[in-house]
């Protein structure tokens, strides 16, 4: 099933919240929104849900118009941060809860029960109560409850945020399986960057109400569309430069820490004012033929499977640097030159 957002305004009093949103997500996609607290994520996830209704645009399933339609003629699934499920039932009657609304037989529903127990391998835990379970399994549990009426569209409003980091770990991987398997197109909200680029087929990032890029995970990474997208989406260092020459096989920057070469931007003119970024692991230790920026090591940070350093370019100018598995032992107060190669800058307007 394929879910269309069309120019969706909400707001709530005098607070716009969603401002104009347009989105496209595909038959079958695991596709994530993602933003930080207050962007309109999850205001965006319960209008699809049916909770809320625009007030202006519309939200459509396939080419059926889903305004005024009533969550529970949707035919869509849900799975909350804190679980909701029933303390007084078992596993299999909590999963069994939206078979019983629809008025399902008992042999259907016992069948339904098992079928979907299975797909979250749950299916030795089906007498237990919730409170006899681990956060991981009542998480399971939420997604079979949600997974039983064989929905069109599968949401899921922040599932691991009250998973301690391994157990986050290990629910990617299974929600990861169960999308492969069941194929439902799924809407998930997160804040959490390595969740969206670790699972999503396509993210859409939200800022302050409106979409600010939709991609895929690895092309929202590499060539994020704004200075607000490149710092949500993992770290960036910044400097300051202006446009020496521009043209499609390259721009020539000017630093003060020295001259840069870029890939071709579209839209950069000579003598224009320009931010400068690089993600930390993209700095490579030691010099090249372009690119050179030379630092002292004010800090480092030993990670085991990397080495972060944060670089004095001068007495008010930082970069950070990453080194992954490092052989060599380096001090702070130690010199170092760092290269950045010309396709992993980026130039934006400033």
């Amino acid at each position: 099933m394929n879910v269309s957002v069309r120019h969706v305004t909400k707001g709530f009093g005098a607070t716009p919240v969603l401002k104009d949103i347009s989105l496209e997500i595909r038959d079958r996609e695991l596709f994530f929104l993602l933003g930080p607290s207050g962007c309109g994520k999850t205001t965006l996830l319960r209008l699809i849900a049916g909770f809320y209704q625009p007030e202006e645009g519309g939200v459509f399933f396939g080419d059926r118009p889903m305004n005024g339609v009533p969550p529970h003629q949707r035919n869509t699934g849900m799975v909350f941060q804190n679980y909701a499920l029933w303390p007084h039932l078992t596993v299999a009657e909590n999963v069994a809860y939206g078979l019983d609304v629809r008025r399902f037989s008992a042999a259907k529903k016992k069948q339904r029960v098992a079928e979907t127990l299975g797909i979250v391998q749950m299916e030795n835990l089906a007498d237990r109560s919730p409170n006899q379970l681990s956060g991981g399994q009542q998480q399971r549990v939420a997604l079979a409850r949600a997974l039983v009426i064989r929905p069109d569209v599968l949401l899921l409003d922040e599932p691991l945020s009250n998973l301690d980091a391994k157990l986050r770990l290990e629910m990617r991987e299974e929600i990861r399986r169960i999308h492969e398997q069941t194929r439902i197109t799924t809407i998930y909200v997160t804040h959490d960057q390595k969740e969206s680029l670790s699972l999503a087929d396509r993210l859409a990032v939200l800022h302050d109400g409106v979409v600010e890029q939709v991609g895929e995970p690895r092309a929202v990474y590499g060539a994020p569309a704004n200075r607000f997208v490149a710092d949500f989406i993992g770290e960036t260092n910044w400097l300051p430069g202006d446009v020496e020459t521009a043209s499609a096989e390259g721009a020539r920057l000017r630093t003060e820490f020295g001259r840069l070469l870029a890939e071709g931007k579209p839209g950069l003119a000579p003598g224009q004012a320009v931010w400068i970024g690089f993600r930390p692991e993209a700095a490579r230790i030691g010099t090249d033929e372009v690119n050179v920026l030379r630092c002292r090591i004010n800090r480092v940070t030993y990670l085991g499977e990397i080495e972060e350093y944060e670089l004095a370019l001068s007495a008010t100018a930082t970069i950070k640097a990453f080194e992954q598995n490092p052989l060599a032992i380096r001090r702070p107060g130690a010199e170092l030159a760092v290269h950045v190669r010309p396709q992993n800058l980026f130039v934006m307007p400033r």
